[in-house]
């Protein structure tokens, strides 16, 4: 499959008529545009993820969906991607008082060819693999990110619950645990109604890296996505963790830049 038939399938899939995590969350479809409402007790998850603008409708578009969320009090994310409409959108976003983050690499790979890349991979010694979907805590994952990227992670724990809740085999979490503390952590979502299924976290304690951590936590989730029959794996790559996922049989096909809009502070 060529990447242009590719990124069709998940623009469709993954971006334009993608179901909520959970009944908590909404999706919208507002003319050109799909926007996420996330509940109000978690801060991240708000945005616009799919549009299909113009030149002549874009600036427009931008001001309805910022008027939408200023009236909500919430920060959200518009979530551009390298082939959307106008060429000019993240320039447009920008003007509108919107703030670029860090921009990923797109990454998709077949089931079966990362399957293949990762067939015999096991964790280092001392390392342990566990999943967590047993109704089992997940504070320590909180732990662990707060340790990597500092702030308070305690909204993501109450989301992943949330989304195990709703639907327990939707969501996978795994853990590599080193004498009981959690080094990294890792979910897989499989999306009903698609092809695809989504890797997430991978976070490592930097004493952890480099020893193949990750790569063991890739090849448990391929292997789960493969008893589903779904066919692709999607990641939005850090500089970290593509050069990697290349290495698995993932491959570049786009690129994508989140732009942050917050309400102005009282």
């Amino acid at each position: 499959m060529s990447t242009a038939e590719l990124l069709v399938r998940f623009d469709a899939q993954m971006r334009r008529d993608l179901s909520p995590r959970n009944p908590t969350w909404r999706v919208e479809r507002v003319g050109p545009v799909v926007r996420w409402v996330a509940p109000p007790d978690i801060p991240s998850g708000c945005g616009v993820y799919w549009s299909d603008l113009d030149e002549d409708t874009a600036d427009g578009a931008i001001a309805e969906q910022v008027s939408y969320f200023a009236g909500l009090g919430r920060r959200f994310e518009w979530k551009t991607y390298g082939y959307d409409r106008p060429a000019d959108l993240g320039g447009r976003l920008r003007a509108a008082g919107f703030e670029a983050e860090t921009e990923e690499a797109l990454v998709i790979g077949a089931v079966e060819d990362v399957a293949a890349a990762t067939a015999g991979t096991a964790p280092p010694p001392g390392i342990t693999l566990r999943c967590l979907d047993n109704g089992e805590p997940l504070d320590g994952i909180a732990a662990l990110q707060s340790a990597v990227w500092g702030g308070d992670w305690a909204w993501l724990i109450a989301d992943l619950r949330q989304e195990q809740q709703a639907d327990p085999r939707a969501l996978s979490v795994h853990v590599a645990e080193a004498e009981g503390q959690i080094v990294c952590a890792a979910w897989v979502r499989f999306h009903r109604g698609t092809e695809f299924a989504s890797l997430w976290g991978g976070s490592t304690l930097r004493p952890w890296r480099g020893r193949g951590i990750y790569r063991s936590l890739v090849a448990r989730r391929t292997r789960q996505a493969r008893e589903r029959g779904l066919r692709y794996l999607q990641v939005d790559a850090l500089p970290d963790s593509r050069p990697i996922l290349e290495r698995l049989g993932f491959h570049v096909v786009s690129t994508t830049t989140p732009y942050v809009w917050s309400p102005p502070s009282s």
